[in-house]
C-alpha cells in the first residue's frame, strides 16, 4: 500500500475522501473499512453490455502500474471523472463488491487508484479479509440523510450553484452530492432505470420533453396552480390575510361562474356554448374544496415544523417542478440522454425560474413539500413528508447549506 505525504495542493474533493485519508495516513484500517463500507462506490463499466443486459452488472479490470497485476479500480463519488459519452460507471456497496468474488476474479482491488487516497487491497472469497467481514456489518445500512459537499470540481457559487441548490432537498435526502454537476449519481444504468421506472423515459427525446415540462412548470396538477391563484388573488385584495372559508366560496364562484355558458360574437357570427350539468360543476367544486383542506392542513403542520413561519402560506407549487428540474438534468446526463452543456444550461433556467416565482429559500422550500406531498403523501404525513422536513431543517441550519450561503435572489 502506497504511503507518504499527499501533494501539499491536495484537498479532498468531498468529505469521505477525507476521513478515507486520514484513517489510511494513522495506520487505522478498521476506521479505513469501517468508512467504506457506508458509502456509494462506482467501477468502470461496458455501455454496450449494459444496454444490452444491465443485469450482468459488466465490469472493467485494468493492469496495476506498479505490478502489471489486475485489478479491479473503485471509487468514492467524490474522484470520478466529468461524466464522458462511452465511459460509464455503475454504483455499488462494499458488501456487494465482496459477494460477487469468483475464482476468475482479480486478486486485487483498488481503492480511488492514483490519489493521496489510494489503497490496494487483496480480494478474495466472502469473508476470507479484513474488509469483507466489514462490509457484511454494513450490508442491511442505508446511506444515511445528510448534507453533502463537492468541495473540488463543484460549483459553491453563481448561477449553476443557484440552480443546483434547487435540487438540495432531493440531494440530501439520498446522501448525493448537491452540487456535482458532473453527475454519475447512482451509475448509468441505475440512472436509466431511475428514469425509466418513475418517469417513463427511455429515450433521449422522451428526457427533452420531460424536461420542458418542468422547466415551464407543467409536470403537476393545473388544479394545484387554480385553487392557489384565488388564493394569491384574495390575499392582494385584502393585504394577506386569507379566509379559508373566503377561500372556498371564491373557488366555488369563480367555477360555477366558468360552467355557466356563454355568448362570444365574432366577425364569423355568434357562438353559444350551453352551461355544464349541474351536478358535475358541483362535483367538481366539492373537489376543489377538498383540495383546499389538503392544502391548509399541510401548511398547519408545515408551521408547527418550521418549515412556514407563522401566518405564511405557499404561494404556489411551481418549486416542485423547478426542483426536479434540477435534478432531472442531472439525471438526464448521468442516464448519458444529454450532454453536460446541456445539463447545465437547463439547471441555470431552473434557479432563474425559482427566484423569479418566491421571495427565498423558505418559500422554495415550502412550495416544493407541498407539491411533492400533493402528489405522493394521501395526507399520511409519512416519508414523503417527513423526509422533506429533516431535509430541509439540514438545509435551513448547516453552516455549509448551500440555502445559507448562496443568496436566493
Amino acid at each position: 500500500m502506497p504511503f507518504g505525504p499527499p501533494p501539499l495542493s491536495w484537498i479532498p474533493p468531498t468529505d469521505i475522501e477525507e476521513v478515507l485519508f486520514e484513517a489510511k495516513q494513522r495506520n487505522d484500517w478498521a476506521a479505513f473499512y469501517n468508512a467504506l463500507a457506508y458509502v456509494n462506490l462506482y467501477y468502470q463499466s461496458d455501455r454496450e453490455m449494459l444496454d444490452k443486459t444491465p443485469e450482468l452488472c459488466p465490469r472493467r479490470y485494468f493492469e496495476d502500474p506498479h505490478t502489471g497485476a489486475m485489478r479491479w479500480e473503485l471509487f468514492t463519488d467524490g474522484m470520478l471523472p466529468a461524466p464522458q459519452p462511452n465511459v460509464v460507471y455503475a454504483r455499488a456497496r462494499l458488501w456487494w463488491i465482496s459477494r460477487v468474488w469468483s475464482e476468475k476474479s482479480p486478486s486485487w482491488i483498488a481503492i480511488n487508484p492514483g490519489s493521496p487516497c489510494e489503497v490496494v487491497l487483496p480480494y478474495g472469497p466472502p469473508g476470507s479479509t479484513d474488509w469483507s467481514q466489514a462490509a457484511e456489518r454494513a450490508a442491511e445500512e442505508r446511506i444515511s440523510m445528510r448534507l453533502r459537499t463537492l468541495r473540488v470540481g463543484g460549483a459553491l457559487h453563481g448561477p449553476v450553484a443557484h440552480g443546483l441548490a434547487c435540487g438540495a432537498l432531493l440531494c440530501v435526502n439520498n446522501g448525493s452530492l448537491w452540487n456535482a454537476m458532473g453527475w454519475h449519481g447512482t451509475g448509468y444504468a441505475g440512472e436509466r432505470e431511475r428514469l425509466r421506472e418513475w418517469w417513463g423515459i427511455s429515450t433521449r427525446e422522451e428526457w427533452q420533453s420531460a424536461l420542458r415540462d418542468l422547466l415551464a412548470c407543467e409536470s403537476h396538477s393545473g388544479v394545484w396552480d387554480f385553487v392557489l391563484s384565488v388564493r394569491r388573488s384574495i390575499a392582494r385584495d385584502f393585504g394577506g390575510h386569507v379566509d379559508v372559508g373566503y377561500w372556498r366560496q371564491a373557488v366555488a364562484n369563480v367555477l360555477r361562474a366558468r360552467a355557466g355558458g356563454s355568448v362570444t360574437v365574432s366577425a364569423e357570427g355568434v357562438t353559444r356554448t350551453e352551461p355544464d350539468p349541474s351536478a358535475e360543476v358541483e362535483a367538481r367544486v366539492a373537489g376543489l374544496q377538498h383540495l383546499i383542506g389538503r392544502i391548509t392542513r399541510y401548511e398547519a403542520r408545515m408551521r408547527a415544523d418550521g418549515v412556514l413561519d407563522e401566518n405564511r402560506y405557499v404561494s404556489s407549487v411551481e418549486a416542485w417542478d423547478l426542483g426536479r428540474a434540477s435534478k432531472m438534468a442531472r439525471w438526464g446526463l448521468g442516464a448519458r440522454f444529454g450532454t453536460l452543456y446541456e445539463a447545465e444550461a437547463a439547471v441555470i433556467e431552473a434557479g432563474r425560474s425559482a427566484a423569479l416565482s418566491y421571495r427565498s429559500w423558505q418559500d422554495f422550500s415550502a412550495g416544493y413539500i407541498l407539491g411533492r406531498c400533493l402528489h405522493f403523501d394521501e395526507e399520511e404525513f409519512g416519508e414523503w413528508y417527513t423526509n422533506m422536513v429533516d431535509a430541509h431543517r439540514i438545509l435551513t441550519s448547516h453552516p455549509h447549506s448551500p440555502w445559507l450561503n448562496i443568496p436566493f435572489r
